[in-house]
């Protein structure tokens, strides 16, 4: 587990302003740690420390919470969501973290507003598929998302584990009403967030929730949604990871099989009962299976490797110079400026925040037309 030093340093670097999950690994990658980050944070103007203060009380609440503080170092961070781009460095856990690297998983998803028959749907086939050794993972809404969780717990004589994550701070309760799933699923599985303590819920939160889903699911069903909800985004996220896609079917007079039906259209696996969710789980990620399988055997690892921090440039060598409207890969740049790779990062990451330069496919950049 990574050390106390080291769960502020991500806590500050991570909290601060115009920092994001992929900002964040830029300055990590740059300067070889989030202390070295932090130390060099004042060469990038367009980043507002998050005070060290802050940063401290954030770590003694949550410990005083009985709160986890899983680092992507740490032994007990997802292993499958640190294969996403924007990752969160550090994920607050309440419960049992060795059900973040459970071998078989599932992400269930769907309406907020389910049909009965919908939320009969997703608790059988949570209650079958935990019975057969998948996890089921979701996001404790009202609805698809609830019933799934509790069709879980349900299984393996009401002792089942779940993964809930949220799109608040871990100490908040979204919906209100779910206070006692809340607390069933922190004793019988995990709760996990990327959220400082405190967050409430927020329109643009739950989109950020939903790739943690996909990514944490070596698939993902969707039982009822329409076509414009939050289910699909989750649904084309896992697609974009190489997940395995499942939907049941509706009637197509019924707006929240519309969803559904058009996944099915557009290829996603047809799902009646469980038994074809299993099949596909085997047949299509046993090697994922079995990787994960072997994930406890790992070596304990912090964060990152310290190194020096790198010793940027004195002289006014402008990035830009080299730069054009069609895209430069990154290490011709540093071929041709003649700056360390750390220098030409740490550079690019200041332009970046400027709006200068995007980043291209293939490792390229490319000045902002």
């Amino acid at each position: 587990m990574a050390k106390d030093k080291e769960i502020i340093d991500i806590l500050q670097l991570i909290n601060s302003d115009n920092v994001g999950p992929v900002t964040f690994q830029k300055l990590v990658e740059a300067y070889g740690a989030p202390a070295l980050a932090l130390e060099n944070i004042h060469r990038h103007k367009k980043i507002r420390l998050f005070p060290r203060k802050a940063a401290e009380a954030e770590a003694a609440k949550a410990k005083a919470l009985g709160i986890s503080l899983v680092t992507y170092g740490d032994d007990d961070y997802p292993d499958m969501l640190r294969n996403i781009a924007d990752a969160p460095p550090l994920l607050y856990a309440l419960g049992d973290t060795k059900l973040l690297n459970y071998p078989a998983t599932l992400s269930v998803v769907g309406a907020r507003n389910a049909s009965v028959n919908g939320r009969k749907t997703a608790s059988r086939m949570a209650f079958e598929l935990t019975n057969s050794d998948v996890l089921i993972i979701s996001g404790m809404a009202a609805g698809i998302d609830s019933a799934a969780h509790k069709g879980a717990m349900y299984a393996k004589g009401q002792k089942g584990p779940t993964t809930a994550v949220l799109g608040t701070g871990i100490d908040v309760v979204y919906p209100a009403q779910n206070q006692e799933l809340y607390n069933q699923i922190a004793r019988q599985g995990v709760i996990i967030s990327e959220f400082p303590l405190g967050t409430q819920p927020q329109s643009n939160n739950f989109p950020r929730r939903n790739r943690i889903v996909a990514a944490l699911g070596l698939g993902t069903l969707v039982v009822e949604a329409t076509l414009h909800s939050g289910s699909l985004i989750t649904a084309r996220l896992a697609l974009e990871q190489g997940k395995d896609i499942f939907a049941i079917p509706g009637s197509p007079n019924e707006a929240r099989s519309m969803g559904p039906n058009k996944l099915i259209k557009n290829g996603a696996v047809l799902v009646d009962d469980a038994d074809d969710i299993l099949g596909h789980l085997a047949l299509n990620n046993q090697k994922t299976i079995n990787r994960l399988s072997r994930c406890k055997a790992m070596p304990e690892t912090s964060f990152v490797a310290p190194i020096k921090a790198p010793q940027i440039d004195s002289s006014q060598i402008s990035i830009l110079d080299y730069l054009n409207h069609d895209g430069v890969y990154v290490d011709e740049v540093i071929r041709e400026s003649g700056l360390s790779a750390a220098e030409v990062a740490a550079k690019l990451l200041d332009l970046e925040l400027e709006g200068r330069i995007e980043y291209m496919s293939g490792n390229k950049v490319a000045l902002t037309k």
